[in-house]
């Protein structure tokens, strides 16, 4: 099968997801070939991976005269391929734009969700309806962005397969990290997260501004407030580092780390506040490390999670620092939602169940017309 992949500008969990589909189809004898920025090729390393790369700037804004030429570009390059496999909206737009004649059937897996208005969203709503319309099969990453497709006319929409690699073994130990960190006795709470928009790390600092004293009558409490640890970079450091700094939260930006595995090890639970998320690799990571997770109940979210953490509203900062005091108020349910997460990261898709997966979407093929 000639299986041809289309990506725009990536730096995260698409980019690896498509490498690891790039080789597991491969290995599988299939011929694949991928179309995207040559950034992305240049990070992931797609050719090493055994694919053909060709670089077409599928950027990730608007801009009429480079969409033009990559959807002609696109067109050309996929006219003989089985299946035209589009990640991200953008992307599987100018996949089907690109159409024209092609022989093959075109798949577009949506990553992420907007949670932006304005502008943004009026186009990207115009894109969300020429995926709905023209692919053949849509992926999603979360029930509602399936509900979403299905509403705006796709007419076949199934979920995505999205697996995690498997977590790499920590090289500190819990106190090693802690004394590094300058923890203490403090719990730790870890969130692992672009800084952006879209993470909900206002409410995070929000939840973190306590009060956390002692309540009258609960049981024995943190004396002191927790540690708050944010691993990852992104454009709202220097607003979050001005706001962490002038209240004197307790919280730390880490950047980007190569150590995830170290800091899981040393985490109480880990947390996220995000307005949106799909299948975010972090909660993947630490249901596979056994770590509780207090995350909001948005996207993909609920289904990854079940019993393995505490759930709330997104923007709901009481309830999250509520969910917070129960995992350090009461030892007994953090055992068994620590169990519950050993769980539910043993039951985890592999990577070659998301290949088979995909090969299952991409179905029998049509003879040339």
């Amino acid at each position: 099968m000639r299986v041809a992949f289309v990506l725009g500008t990536t730096s995260g969990g698409t980019g690896r997801h498509v490498r690891m589909l790039t080789e597991g189809l491969v290995r599988r004898g299939h011929q694949v070939l991928v179309v995207g920025p040559r950034g992305v090729e240049e990070q992931f390393s797609f050719a090493g991976a055994g694919a053909r790369f060709v670089d077409v700037a599928v950027s990730d804004r608007p801009h009429p005269g480079n969409d033009l030429r990559a959807v002609l570009a696109i067109r050309r390059l996929t006219r003989d391929a089985d299946v035209v496999h589009a990640h991200g909206l953008r992307a599987g737009a100018l996949a089907a734009l690109g159409a024209g004649r092609r022989r093959g059937r075109l798949v577009v897996t949506l990553h992420n969700a907007l949670t932006a208005g304005g502008f943004v969203g009026v186009v990207y709503g115009l894109l969300e309806r020429i995926v709905a319309r023209r692919a053949d099969r849509v992926l999603v990453v979360s029930p509602d962005l399936g509900e979403r497709m299905t509403r705006l006319g796709a007419r076949d929409v199934r979920a995505a397969v999205v697996p995690a690699p498997a977590l790499r073994l920590a090289k500190r130990t819990p106190e090693e990290v802690r004394d590094e960190l300058g923890a203490g006795k403090r719990p730790v709470l870890l969130t692992i997260a672009r800084l952006a928009q879209q993470k909900g790390l206002e409410t995070l600092l929000d939840v973190a501004a306590g009060p956390w004293g002692e309540r009258p009558g609960a049981p024995e409490g943190p004396a002191v407030a927790p540690l708050f640890l944010v691993a990852g970079e992104g454009p709202l450091r220097a607003e979050l580092e001005d706001r962490i700094r002038r209240e004197a939260l307790p919280v730390r930006l880490l950047g980007n780390r190569d150590d995830i595995p170290d800091l899981l090890g040393a985490a109480t639970a880990v947390v996220t506040a995000a307005r949106w998320e799909g299948q975010p690799l972090s909660i993947r990571e630490a249901l596979m490390a056994g770590k509780p997770v207090i995350a909001t109940a948005v996207g993909g979210i609920p289904e990854m999670v079940g019993d393995a953490g505490i759930l709330v509203p997104y923007g709901d900062v009481q309830g999250l620092r509520g969910a917070v005091r129960t995992l350090l108020e009461e030892p007994r349910a953090a055992e068994t939602l620590a169990a519950a997460a050993t769980r539910r990261g043993r039951e985890m898709p592999g990577g070659d169940d998301a290949v088979e997966s995909v090969l299952a979407v991409y179905g029998p093929q049509d003879p040339p017309g």
